[in-house]
């Protein structure tokens, strides 16, 4: 599983709304908040980074691709 290592906050955040369901609650400072229903509820902290760190960026599509139960390799082809 190849991850791009130049992926920002804004881009994840945009990809998670496309893709899997998820809308934005509100932004705190750097931080922005992504909630869904689908298929219960669910909300993630995107910070809103020029680049993400790998370590933040793996837990983060980890956290997706158990909520929505499907492979991490899904969650990251479609960012």
């Amino acid at each position: 599983m190849k991850i791009r290592r130049d992926l920002s906050g804004d881009e994840l955040v945009q990809a998670l709304c496309r893709n899997w369901n998820y809308h934005i609650i509100h932004q705190e400072g750097s931080h922005v908040v992504l909630e869904t229903e689908e298929p219960t509820h669910q909300r993630l902290v995107v910070p809103a980074h020029r680049t993400l760190r790998i370590g933040t960026l793996v837990a983060i599509i980890r956290a997706v691709a158990d909520h929505k139960q499907v492979e991490r390799q899904v969650i990251v082809k479609s960012l």
